[in-house]
């Protein structure tokens, strides 16, 4: 298990602000020890806390060449026949994962494939379970080609608590499956839209694991 890099700059800040709070608890007060005794343990719980929501699990993944693989951690909220509207234009097969703050936050690539396109969107940060996340939250949008001429469409999309999404993923490159392809700081949700008549081998309420499970097969 090591640190994710996205990591680093926000666990110094907390860090920081953590042990500047108690020094000065302890410079200030004419009799710190009773509060600091609270305070210290409260830190020390509140920095484990961001410490593991930044976890870098070491995972083997599964490498299939016509699987789609979770891209994150979570549950599965939604499975359903939608409209695509940004880049497929056509209807698919909605495949939601919501993750909490307690699940790992990186995104993978769900499949080998060419990236087509990709867009990040401004918007709000409503709860990201929320049907109306997929287009009105904060969000990236990753349209990939795999080796058969089938296309998908990967979302991240920014929750509650999240205030950044960050993305690797660059049009024209190569994408592998089980790569990273990016990270979400806090509750946030992946969407991904398969090809309508896909086979789908997860449901709601399912738990996932990103880089491991598969959601479904693009034949």
């Amino acid at each position: 298990m090591t640190i994710h890099k996205e990591g680093f700059a926000t666990l110094s800040i907390v860090f920081l602000i953590l042990a500047g709070a108690n020094t000065g608890i302890y410079f200030l007060m004419d009799e710190p020890s009773a509060v600091l005794e609270w305070t210290v343990m409260s830190s020390i719980v509140l920095f484990f806390f961001f410490l593991a929501f930044f976890r870098s699990p070491r995972r083997e993944g599964y490498r299939q060449e016509k699987a789609v693989i979770a891209p994150a951690d979570g549950k599965i909220v939604v499975v359903e026949e939608t409209d695509e509207t940004e880049f497929l234009k056509d209807k698919c097969i909605q495949v939601s994962i919501f993750m909490s703050v307690f699940n790992v936050h990186i995104n993978w690539f769900p499949i080998n494939g060419i990236v087509r396109y990709f867009r990040h969107h401004n918007g709000r940060f409503q709860a990201a379970y929320l049907p109306k996340a997929s287009i009105d939250n904060e969000r990236t949008t990753i349209a990939m080609e795999a080796a058969n001429g089938k296309k998908i469409v990967v979302r991240q999309i920014a929750g509650a608590l999240a205030r950044r999404i960050v993305c690797y993923a660059e049009e024209g490159e190569k994408g592998q499956q089980g790569r990273q392809m990016g990270f979400i700081k806090f509750g946030s949700r992946v969407d991904i839209y398969l090809p309508a008549g896909s086979r789908i081998d997860v449901k709601p309420g399912q738990k996932v694991k990103g880089k491991q499970t598969i959601l479904g097969w693009i034949d």
